[in-house]
């Protein structure tokens, strides 16, 4: 994802590059370890600002130029 920065990476797409093979639709890991991740770099995990979810896409690591803009 750091590759990636601001672009939205499918989870497809990372449990290929992570376990070097195909989901085969199990795409519940790869939510985990996201959510373990937030929970380490996150302010507020159940609001995620750095990593966030694009429904039905992926996930996408947003930059922090980003989220200063925001506020």
């Amino acid at each position: 994802m750091a590759q990636n920065v601001n672009r939205v990476v499918t989870v497809d797409a990372l449990f290929q590059l992570i376990w070097g093979m195909e989901s085969l639709e199990d795409t519940r890991t790869v939510a985990v370890h996201i959510s373990n991740v937030r929970k380490k770099i996150e302010a507020d995990p159940a609001n995620p600002e750095r990593i966030i979810t694009i429904r039905g896409a992926g996930y996408m690591l947003v930059a922090r130029s980003v989220l200063q803009a925001r506020t």
